[in-house]
C-alpha cells in the first residue's frame, strides 16, 4: 500500500464492519503501526484507492476512487445509483457471497457463546426474488445552499445529504415514477425543504407503501405543521394530480409533524384521497397446515418491510417450536401481534406487549378482521407491563416467550424479568445478532441453553440481518 500527501491511499479491503463497510489497514506514524479505513461499497478482496477523510476515534473513513483490482465476488450492479447510495451497500456483490457472507456474521456473533456440538446452526435461508422486494420506501427532501433540491435517499457515509433518485431497484417500478412525478412539481413551486437546525421549510418526506400480495398502494406526505410553512389548498391539489398520474388507483394521506420546545413531537394526519387504508396478506405454512392473514395498514402502521421474506421468517420461527394446546405464550416487543397471530391457532392464549400505542389498537383491529379471541393485547413498557401481570391474581406464567426487540436489544427490566418469568423455552428474533447473541450470553447463566439458531435474510443488497434463537430452559 502507498501513501501520498494528498491523502491518496491504495487499500486492500479485509473485512466487513458490522454495518457492512469494507475495511482495510492504513499505516500511521513510522509505518510500524496501522489503522483501520472504513469505504463504503469496497468488498473483501478489493484493492482499492481511497481518499481519506476525517480523523475520529476508532475507523477512518475513506472515499473510494477507484477499484484498482476487483474481489473475486464483485459483480455489476443493477442501479446506477449503487456508487452512492447509502443503503445498497453490498449490491456490487454476488448474492450467493452475500448469503455466506451474511452467515458468517451471525456465527461470529455467536462463535463465542454458541456451544457448536448442542445447538443447531442452520443455513442462511435465502431471498427467492432479491428485487423488488420491500413493500416500502421513505424518501427524503433537501436542499443545499446554492438552492438545488433532492429528493431520495442519503449518500453512503456523508451524514444527512441525500441524492435525487431516479429508479430504485428495492421497490415495484411505481415507486420511481411516483418520485419523478413529485420531484416535477415540486420543482415547480417555491415550497421550501423542512430544515431540523431552524424549524423551518415545510417538506420532509415522501413514504410510499404498497400490499405485495394485495397490489393496493399508499403515499404519504410528510410536512411541518408550523403555519408559517403550511401548504395551499392549490399546491396540495397539484401534488395530488402528479402522485394519481404516476401510481393510478391509490391512497393518499399528508402528514403534519409539530415540534415545539419542551413538549413531545407530535403528529396529525390527513386523509386527501383515495381509501382510508390499503390491505396485505401474509400466507403461511405451519406443521402441514396453510393459514391466510389479513392486515390493514394505515400511514403509522409497521409492516415487515418484506413481505413474502417475512412469511419464511415467521414459518421457520414458528417450526423451530414445540407448541401444545395447553401452552401460554408472552409476545414482547410485538408490535402489531403478527407473529402472535401466526402462533395463535397451536396454543391456549397469547399475551402480546407493546409500547406503541398506534401499533397495539393496529393489532387490535387485525385481531378482529382475522377472528382471533385467544390473543391478549397490552400497550406499555414490556418490564412495566409484565411486572403488573405478575401482581394480578389470575396470572398464569407462559410456557413460551417470544422476544423480538429493536436493535439496541432486550432492556435490563425485560431481561430481569425473563429470568423471574422462567419459561421453559425462549424464542428470540432479532435484526442485530451482535445485541442478541449479548442478552443470549446473560440468559445462559440463568440456565437457558441455545438449542436451534436461523439467520434469514429480509434485506438482500444490505448487511442487515434477521436471526431467530430458540432457548430451552435446562
Amino acid at each position: 500500500m502507498s501513501k501520498t500527501k494528498s491523502k491518496i491511499a491504495d487499500v486492500l479491503i479485509s473485512r466487513f464492519s458490522k454495518k457492512g463497510f469494507g475495511i482495510g489497514d492504513i499505516p500511521v506514524a513510522d509505518g510500524t503501526e496501522t489503522r483501520k479505513v472504513e469505504i463504503a461499497h469496497a468488498l473483501v478482496g478489493d484493492q482499492v484507492r481511497i481518499e481519506l477523510r476525517g480523523k475520529r476515534k476508532g475507523a477512518r473513513k475513506g472515499r473510494l476512487l477507484k477499484v484498482l483490482t476487483p474481489s473475486l465476488y464483485r459483480v455489476t450492479p443493477h442501479c446506477e445509483h449503487a456508487e452512492i447510495c447509502g443503503g445498497c451497500l453490498w449490491q456490487s456483490m454476488s448474492y450467493e457471497e452475500q448469503i455466506k457472507q451474511k452467515e458468517k456474521s451471525v456465527r461470529e456473533a455467536f462463535a463465542s457463546i454458541l456451544p457448536t456440538q448442542k445447538a443447531l446452526f442452520f443455513p442462511m435461508v435465502p431471498c427467492d426474488h432479491p428485487w423488488q422486494y420491500r413493500n416500502k420506501m421513505e424518501f427524503s427532501f433537501s436542499e443545499n445552499r446554492a438552492g438545488n433540491r433532492f429528493l431520495g435517499l442519503m449518500i453512503a457515509h456523508s451524514g444527512s445529504y441525500v441524492f435525487n433518485v431516479r429508479h430504485c431497484h428495492l421497490a415495484s417500478g411505481w415507486f420511481s415514477k411516483v418520485l419523478s412525478n413529485v420531484r416535477q412539481w415540486w420543482e415547480k413551486t417555491d415550497i421550501k425543504a423542512y430544515d431540523l437546525s431552524c424549524d423551518t421549510g415545510s417538506l420532509q418526506t415522501l413514504t410510499l407503501r404498497e400490499g405485495k400480495r394485495t397490489g393496493e398502494k399508499m403515499v404519504t406526505l410528510t410536512v411541518s405543521a408550523h403555519t408559517d410553512y403550511s401548504l395551499t389548498a392549490s399546491q396540495l391539489q397539484s401534488f395530488q394530480k402528479a402522485v394519481i398520474e404516476a401510481a393510478g388507483d391509490i391512497s393518499l394521506f399528508i402528514r403534519l409533524k409539530k415540534i415545539a420546545k419542551k413538549t413531545p413531537t407530535q403528529w396529525f394526519e390527513e386523509h386527501l384521497y383515495g381509501n382510508g387504508c390499503i390491505h396485505e396478506e401474509l400466507h403461511l405454512s405451519l406443521f402441514s397446515k396453510k393459514f391466510q392473514y389479513k392486515f390493514k395498514i394505515s400511514p403509522t402502521s409497521f409492516f415487515q418491510p418484506n413481505t413474502f421474506q417475512a412469511e419464511k421468517l415467521y414459518q421457520n420461527a414458528i417450526e423451530l417450536l414445540s407448541l401444545t394446546e395447553e401452552d401460554v405464550v408472552y409476545d414482547l416487543y410485538c408490535g402489531t401481534a403478527t407473529l402472535g397471530m401466526a402462533v395463535s391457532p397451536f396454543v391456549r392464549k397469547v399475551i402480546g406487549i407493546e409500547l406503541n400505542e398506534d401499533a397495539v389498537e393496529d393489532a387490535k383491529k387485525n385481531l378482529s378482521l382475522n377472528g382471533i379471541s385467544n390473543v391478549e393485547m397490552h400497550a406499555g413498557d414490556v418490564g412495566k407491563v409484565i411486572t403488573g401481570l405478575m401482581g394480578t391474581k389470575d396470572f398464569t406464567p407462559p410456557n413460551l416467550v417470544i422476544v423480538d426487540p429493536p436493535r439496541a436489544g432486550l432492556d435490563s427490566l425485560a431481561t430481569h424479568h425473563l429470568k423471574i418469568l422462567r419459561p421453559k423455552a425462549i424464542l428470540y428474533i432479532s435484526c442485530n445478532p451482535h445485541t442478541q447473541a449479548e442478552n443470549i450470553f446473560e440468559l445462559m447463566q440463568a440456565g437457558y441453553q441455545v438449542k436451534k439458531v436461523q439467520p434469514v435474510d429480509q434485506f438482500p443488497h444490505t448487511y442487515h440481518i434477521e436471526n431467530i434463537a430458540y432457548l430451552e430452559l435446562t
